[in-house]
Parts: structure tokens; sequence; C-alpha cells
């Protein structure tokens, strides 16, 4: 029997809709500008674009309804909309998409602006502790894959599209991301966010829907 030098922490996971049992999340994969228009907005031409990744920690997972707090060592936090894949063993045996969630990419968009103009890696930017919302999984195929994803904050419209715009659909991404790194089932693919990005702080309420998934909804605490 292992003997641990400190208790492990607990595995992260998600619930699964309609089902006792939950997702276990080994890394969350996350791509990066998918959409054209945050694309532009981020200072990028679209059509020049080739795919790239970006990663943050299983433990950055913020789950089951609870409130990430706002970070330190930032000004200018980030929200960005994303439409989740959720990868598993399929019935052929390959390692695929299992299920869908909808999650939000929080930003340290000050240190990102920092890390781009000196060529010095995201991590602190993109990786941090309770970076990562996500709502529960559905499982099966994308409810609907044109559908709709949306974000509010304090019921105000920030982001609005629809899941046609990614330049890189799902099958994509995830043959993109299998040529990079040997996926196994518990990752997580972060698809992307539309155009619309901007700040929130502490108390702001965000409200993420995609059209046939489960809602997500927190609030930024102090």
């Amino acid at each position: 029997m292992t003997q641990w030098l400190f208790p492990p922490r607990p595995t992260p996971s998600l619930p699964i809709v309609g089902r006792d049992a939950r997702f276990p999340v080994r890394r969350i994969l996350c791509v990066g500008q998918n959409y054209a228009a945050h694309a532009r907005e981020m200072g990028s031409d679209p059509d020049k674009q080739t795919p790239f990744f970006f990663s943050k920690p299983g433990d950055a997972l913020v789950s089951d309804g609870a409130d990430p707090a706002y970070p330190s060592a930032t000004e200018n936090l980030h929200y960005e909309a994303e439409l989740v894949a959720a990868l598993g063993p399929m019935q052929d045996g390959r390692i695929g998409v299992v299920g869908w969630a909808v999650g939000c990419d929080l930003t340290r968009r000050d240190l990102q602006a920092e890390a781009k103009k000196t060529g010095r890696p995201w991590d602190a930017a993109k990786g941090f502790d309770q970076s990562a919302p996500c709502g529960p999984v559905t499982l099966g195929a994308l409810p609907d894959p044109a559908g709709a994803i949306r974000l509010t904050v304090n019921g105000e419209v920030k982001q609005d599209s629809v899941l046609d715009d990614m330049i890189l659909n799902p099958d994509r991404i995830v043959e993109a991301a299998g040529a990079l790194w040997s996926l196994q089932p518990g990752d997580l693919i972060f698809t992307g966010t539309p155009s619309g990005v901007g700040p929130v702080k502490p108390g702001d309420r965000v409200v993420v829907t995609i059209a046939g998934l489960e809602t997500l909804r927190f609030e930024v605490r102090p």
C-alpha cells in the first residue's frame, strides 16, 4: 500500500447531467482566438491564424455552482465564454468527445498583455487558481452544433454569437490537440470565445448560456 508524505488532493471533477456519476478531470486545454471577431479584437488576423493552445491545471476548475475569487496580481480580470468538450473513451476504443459543458476562461488580461509584449509564457495570465468555472457535463452529441453562445454580466449582454462562428469546429480542435498531446479520458478542451470579452470585478454576476446545455452562473468573490 502506498504511503504518502501528505494526503493527495482529491481529483477535480464535474457533475454529469442526469447521472450520479461524476466526470473526473485530468487537465484543461484551451484553444486561442478560435472566433474570427475575437481574433480581430485581440489584434490578430484570423485569415492568417493557425491553431494554438494554452493550458490550465485541472485544479483550476470551479464546479458545482461555486463562485471563483478575484485573483491576486491583476487589475484587469476578463471573462471569456466557452463551449467545453469533455473527452473520454468512445465505443470503438478511441479517445473522443463524450460530452459537453459551458465554461468561462478567466484571464488576467494585464498579465497576458505584458507576457505577449515580452515574449514570455502566458501561464500566470491563464492558469491561475479558480480560473476555469465550468458547468455540468451533458453526455452525448452536442444538442445544437449551430446554437447560440451568450454571456451576461449583471444582466447585461456582453458576448452574443453562435458556435458556427468558430474557425475550427470541435472535431478539428480535437484533431489538432491530438497532434500535440496524447489525449486521455478526463481531458477538457475549452474551444475558444466569441468577441466581446471584457472586465469583471468583485460582486459581478456572470451567466453563460449555450443552447441545449446547462447554464453556468457565478459571482466573482472579493
